[in-house]
């Protein structure tokens, strides 16, 4: 088999980049990886190279390109059925995709108003009411999922998963801006936080020399 290419952003800002090289890493799935760094004027044309899509993360297998994080994971999920990206269990699978679509096309206000900067601690004075909203969506929902199947691990489903990967950024999001959440998810939270590549993530985002206001 070939082996994959990962084309990514910014370690520090580039949440989206982050959720497929977390679950590769994480898996032990080989990559090789090409950076491009955001906000500077050839970055667009730069990525177009990659994908007509004009964003990243890419995934590049082959003469295959796929350009979407979550499509990224399924496809993974599909060649190397031996490492169980979903889980098994089809409830549980079932509920890990409804969960990481949730992720995929909601949580637009804590998205806005938190972007993704590893390297940063900004506590916030005030919340909106719709970042609350967003939150208490946050804590209901892990603490959920880790009632109902998380009995075999530390993470949503048990063991780490792609529904893990899709909501990895968000780890960040709450530890730079000391969002409140319960105590269930904070536990999850302290689980993710240790685990090796995410690890790995942060000390590269916070080696990275770049900054973007």
């Amino acid at each position: 088999m070939e082996k994959l290419t990962l084309v990514i952003g910014n370690k520090n800002y580039s949440s989206w980049s982050m959720r497929p090289w977390v679950l590769l890493k994480h898996f032990k799935i080989p990559f090789d990886e090409i950076f491009i760094p955001l906000g500077k004027p050839e970055s667009k044309q730069n990525i177009l190279k990659h994908s007509p899509a004009g964003k990243v993360p890419i995934l590049k297998h082959g003469k295959l390109v796929v350009w979407e994080s979550l499509a990224i994971a399924e496809y993974a999920a599909e060649i190397f059925p031996e490492k169980n990206l979903w889980p098994e269990d089809k409830e549980a699978r079932a509920v890990a995709r409804a969960v990481s679509s949730e992720m995929h096309a909601g949580f637009m206000s804590l998205r806005k108003t938190c972007p993704m900067n590893v390297r940063a601690n900004k506590p916030l004075a005030e919340l909106t009411p719709e970042v609350k909203a967003d939150v208490a969506r946050l804590s209901a929902l892990w603490e959920d999922c880790r009632k109902r199947f998380g009995q075999g691990g530390d993470f949503l489903f048990g063991t780490f998963s792609i529904a893990d990967a899709m909501y990895a950024p968000v780890i960040w999001r709450i530890k730079t801006y000391a969002l409140p959440i319960s105590g269930a998810a904070q536990k999850y939270c302290a689980a993710m936080l240790d685990l090796p590549a995410m690890k790995e993530w942060q000390k590269a985002a916070v080696e990275e020399p770049q900054a973007i206001p």
